[in-house]
């Protein structure tokens, strides 16, 4: 692995104290740190698993959090941002409980929330200390579950076998999932950290067969969002890495990678779209506008109706109410956010998609060794907070993953930034 100079930036160059220096070596570590490396690894391999409710990720976020505090969680300042805005964004929701008594399934979304939220803090309160370390095994177990999320769906949609379709949902992949809206984003952020790596530093076999088998995936799951997701991540990661790349000969290699691989990709789209089935369904969902988009029931009515709604409840109409009233969702996040939560639980969402984006962007210019991590993790979340507006994302278990990672990557960057300068400029970054 090349050193972190790599990722070197303008700005000012942090020396790493020896613990964090060394996050990435992995010297011989106690039983209880290599006992919660082991169980970060399956919560976020069983991220792949979400056809049922609640899912095996679900019930090993408890077991991670329990292995997480007996390996040791300290509470950065800088925390507290995210934590005081989702208390404050789920103190509304469960208020708003009250506007819909006795309805279905309320409780259960409202403890949904409340959940996704405990799991973003903890994965922030996990990365934010050895984090080369754990960075490493939460980037290795996503990229299989990608990979078997990826082949499922793969293998549905061109039937490989007896109850393959279970794999399928209106002749779309999408794998282990319930929605190819869902599944497709899922497999943005490893896809990114596949190809960050092999723009700014090596390409191996292994990880072009994963990319490949990750993007053929997507562009089976037919979602516009997914795509339109993917590829406002992968600009980021293109022009960050650019930015922030150390000499001419890095920015060189970046520049000859990425027109290499646009062109191999439109090569190989125009054979899969001419030379085989996928035309027709490519045609059809690459319109811009989908006959759902538009009409008395669509998308864009919908949303209009959505705006007067949010000025007529000012605490909210609660989980599910809009749907009942109006017959379908909104499909816009952040009407959703005021819809169900409120005002108070609406500016509370906004701002923190609004604070997590500056710090990520804060955190993805500035010199460490993750900071390759950071500039994925920040592309990847503008992708899914744009799609946020043709999509309710506020439940998605990948936003709230890479929502913790944002925060932990920038905890870790102020620890290191404050720590007594005892290093030398170029510490290393394996990852």
């Amino acid at each position: 692995m090349a050193p972190a100079a790599v990722m070197m930036t303008p700005q000012p160059v942090y020396a790493m104290p020896p613990a964090v220096a060394a996050s990435g070596v992995r010297a011989r570590e106690p039983f209880r740190e290599r006992l919660f490396t082991a169980v970060l690894f399956i919560t976020v391999l069983a991220s792949c698993i979400a056809f049922v409710e609640p899912s095996p990720h679900d019930g090993l976020i408890g077991v991670l959090a329990i292995t997480a505090l007996a390996a040791g969680l300290r509470v950065h300042r800088i925390l507290l941002i995210p934590f005081i805005l989702l208390i404050v964004w789920n103190v509304f929701g469960m208020l708003s409980l009250l506007n819909v008594p006795g309805q279905e399934k309320t409780e259960q979304y409202a403890a949904t929330s409340v959940y996704l939220a405990i799991a973003a803090l903890l994965f922030a309160l996990i990365f934010a200390d050895k984090t080369m370390a754990r960075m490493a095994t939460m980037r290795k177990a996503y990229v299989i579950a990608a990979v078997i999320a990826a082949l499922c769906g793969t293998a549905g949609y061109f039937h490989l076998f007896p109850g393959s379709d279970v794999f399928t949902l209106y002749d779309r992949a999408m794998g282990p999932f319930k929605d190819p809206n869902v599944y497709g984003p899922f497999l943005i952020l490893p896809a990114l950290m596949l190809l960050e790596r092999m723009l700014t530093q090596r390409i191996d076999v292994a990880s072009l067969i994963a990319t490949g088998v990750i993007m053929f995936g997507l562009l089976l799951s037919f979602s516009r969002g997914a795509w339109f997701n993917f590829t406002v991540g992968l600009l980021i990661v293109i022009v960050f890495s650019l930015l922030t790349a150390p000499a001419p000969r890095v920015r060189t290699r970046i520049v000859t990678l990425s027109v290499a691989g646009t062109a191999v990709l439109v090569v190989l789209l125009v054979f899969l779209l001419t030379a085989t089935s996928l035309h027709s369904m490519f045609e059809t969902r690459a319109q811009l506008v989908q006959s759902y988009d538009v009409g008395a029931g669509g998308r864009f009515v919908l949303q209009e109706l959505a705006i007067g709604s949010v000025l007529e409840f000012p605490n909210g109409m609660g989980p599910f109410e809009f749907a009942r009233v109006f017959g379908l969702q909104q499909h816009n996040v952040y009407l959703q956010a005021f819809l169900v939560y409120g005002w108070g639980g609406g500016f509370a969402y906004v701002l923190l998609v609004l604070t997590t984006l500056w710090v990520g962007f804060a955190t993805a210019f500035t010199r460490t060794p993750w900071q390759g991590y950071a500039i994925v993790a920040v592309g990847t979340f503008l992708g899914v907070v744009l799609e946020g507006f043709i999509i309710d994302t506020d439940h998605w278990r990948s936003f709230f993953l890479q929502l913790g990672v944002i925060w932990g990557l920038a905890a870790a960057t102020r620890a290191a930034a404050a720590a007594p300068r005892t290093f030398g400029a170029s510490p290393v970054a394996p990852r």
